[in-house]
C-alpha cells in the first residue's frame, strides 16, 4: 500500500495542510489509512504497507501534538500481522524532495519517534538492511514466508 502522507502532500493544498494544522494532517493520513487497510483486508495474501496507524502518532508525537482518540483507538484496534519492517535512515541514500523536507537530522528525531509509537502500541520492529533493493526484497520475502511457517 502507498504511503499515505505522500499521496495527501501531493495533492493541492497538502503541504499547506501539513504545516497548518498537523492535526488535520494526521486526521487526513489516519482517514486514508483507514481505506487502505480496509482494502488490503478484502484481498487475499499478503499486504505491506509503506506506512501504519504508529507513523502517524509519531508524526504528532515529533510535533508535541495530543494524539486524538480515533488515532489512539486504530492503533489499539486495527493490528498489523506478520513482521514490522522499519527502514532506518540511511545516510547515502536520503534525499529530501519536494514532499520529504525533513533535514537529515529532522530524519533522525522522526525515525526515534516513529519507532518508539510503534513499539508503545506493542509491535516488535524488524529492522531491513542497508542493502540493495533486490537484496532487501529477498530479506523481506524470507521473513513475511518464515511468519507464514
Amino acid at each position: 500500500m502507498p504511503e499515505v502522507a505522500r499521496a495527501i502532500l501531493t495533492k493541492p493544498g497538502g503541504m499547506e495542510l501539513r504545516q497548518d494544522n498537523p492535526t488535520g494532517f494526521a486526521e487526513a493520513m489516519l482517514a486514508h489509512e483507514l481505506a487502505a487497510f480496509e482494502m488490503a483486508g478484502q484481498g487475499g495474501g499478503v499486504a505491506i504497507f509503506d506506512r501504519g496507524f504508529p507513523d502517524i502518532v509519531g508524526f504528532l508525537d515529533l510535533a508535541d501534538l495530543p494524539v486524538p482518540a480515533s488515532i489512539d483507538q486504530a492503533c489499539r484496534e486495527l493490528r498489523y500481522e506478520g513482521p514490522i519492517f522499519h527502514a532506518p535512515p540511511w545516510r547515502e541514500i536520503y534525499v529530501s524532495d519536494a514532499q520529504r523536507i525533513q533535514t537529515w537530522e529532522e530524519a533522525l528525531e522522526s525515525d526515534v519517534a516513529v519507532m518508539q509509537a510503534w513499539r508503545r502500541y506493542g509491535y516488535e520492529l524488524t529492522p531491513l538492511p542497508l542493502v540493495d533493493v533486490a537484496a532487501r526484497l529477498a530479506f523481506i520475502q524470507r521473513a513475511i514466508n518464515e511468519h507464514g511457517s
